[in-house]
């Protein structure tokens, strides 16, 4: 449905609408305003305000193509808060971070069940029941 307001989400999250965007686009530089929306679960407005925040601070760009745009992601540039800029942290570990999250989710497991490790006990563990 063309301009239905996604599912309303109640509670904190541990990624911000604008790394979701931002993430986004690292997938597909050539997404549509529209396509972003409906995979980060936002508005077309939402993620328009949040293109354009972007673009400010200097952590994208785009180019016209047409009737469409192709992003440009500056990976160098620093996250904002004080400590990841006190750490060097950029959009580029961030992104890293994300595809590999990613790419640890989407492998499937084999036959392969991983067992536990027996760790070598030297002394008999006390008991929690008395």
């Amino acid at each position: 449905m063309r301009g239905a307001v996604p599912e309303p989400h109640t509670g904190w999250t541990f990624l911000t609408n604008h790394a979701r965007v931002l993430a986004a686009i690292a997938d597909d530089p050539d997404s549509r305003i529209r396509d972003i929306a409906a995979y980060c679960r936002l508005t077309e407005r939402a993620v328009q305000k949040i293109i354009s925040d972007l673009e400010r601070e200097g952590y994208l760009s785009h180019t016209r193509r047409g009737r469409s745009n192709t992003y440009r992601i500056e990976p160098g540039v620093p996250l904002r808060h004080p400590a990841e800029v006190e750490a060097g942290v950029t959009v580029a570990n961030l992104l890293s971070a994300l595809a590999r999250h990613d790419a640890q989710r989407s492998h499937s497991p084999t036959d392969e069940t991983p067992q536990p490790q027996s760790q070598p006990q030297s002394q008999p563990q006390p008991s929690l029941m008395t």
